[in-house]
């Protein structure tokens, strides 16, 4: 019975709603608005977008070597300065659940998520270990985008 299956694109495809959504009620001005800067020595302080997009890219980014084998860091056009606009973040939030979906089409059972696929740096990785690891990480990126937009808003998110 397929059942992680299911329950992990039910989970990205949540990630891509609620991204979306936090995006359509961000004042734009507000979209990268720093909460403070860091000190030396401290780690980096990131707005309420640059969290979405680091949420996104670590999707992008694992179903780009999912579905074509390119790991590339998609950090390079996920700059503020490249997608300055809400629409641009919109647009980009599409772009990666389209890649997103078309590596889910590529799995046809639970059975497909224990096979092994080489990541960078070389290492093999189940599947599911792959999935799970890059849906963690991209919920951490979102989970602190909606902590900054909450420094800024009062704005309540519409249900899933």
């Amino acid at each position: 019975m397929n059942q992680l299956l299911p329950s992990l694109d039910a989970q990205f495809a949540a990630l891509h709603t609620r991204s979306s959504a936090l995006v359509r009620v961000a004042p734009a001005e507000k979209l990268y608005w720093q909460p403070r800067t860091a000190g030396a020595g401290a780690p980096p302080v990131y707005s309420c977008g640059e969290h979405v997009l680091r949420s996104a890219a670590c999707i992008e980014q694992t179903f780009g070597g999912v579905t074509s084998n390119l790991w590339d860091d998609p950090f390079e056009w996920t700059l503020p300065e490249t997608l300055a606009t809400p629409a641009l973040v919109a647009e980009y939030l599409a772009e990666v659940e389209a890649t997103r979906r078309r590596g889910f089409a590529l799995f046809e059972t639970d059975a497909d998520l224990s096979k092994e696929i080489a990541v960078p740096p070389g290492e093999m990785q189940t599947l599911f270990a792959l999935l799970s690891a890059t849906l963690a990480r991209a919920a951490h990126h979102q989970g602190r985008a909606f902590a900054t937009f909450r420094l800024f808003s009062d704005e309540r998110l519409p249900p899933l």
